[in-house]
């Protein structure tokens, strides 16, 4: 199995946050591969800026090898591939990595339900 973490989930893990459940651990033990979209560093790097999380964007893009995880760089074909899902999610980070996700193909593991109707490709932990 091959994961796509979601922002949070990402930050969860290389925090060691309490806030990463056991679910999402186990799924993250289980699986082959974990990616990060370079997307969700833009995300952490644009609300850092805006002050509405804490995270240094610089340090945390070391952290996804530093943690053993593989960056996943938003492509073109990603990008195009926005336009043709459903309007289930507004948020354009939410909606790239799901289109990342469909297009690799890779599980996205995240702890927002509202991503949920994407259907199987999606696990909410």
């Amino acid at each position: 199995m091959r994961l796509l973490l979601d922002t949070h989930l990402f930050l969860w893990a290389v925090t060691d946050s309490r806030k990463l459940k056991a679910a999402a651990r186990r799924q993250m033990l289980a699986a082959e591969r974990i990616f990060v979209s370079a997307a969700s560093i833009w995300e952490i790097a644009i609300k850092a800026r805006l002050g509405k999380i804490d995270g240094d964007p610089q340090r945390l893009a070391l952290a996804i090898e530093d943690s053993g995880f593989m960056e996943l760089p938003v492509s073109a074909q990603h990008a195009a591939r926005v336009a043709q899902l459903p309007l289930h999610h507004h948020d354009p980070f939410d909606r790239l990595l799901v289109a990342q996700a469909i297009s690799e193909p890779l599980l996205l593991l995240t702890a927002d339900q509202a991503l949920a109707p994407y259907g199987e490709l999606v696990i909410v932990v």
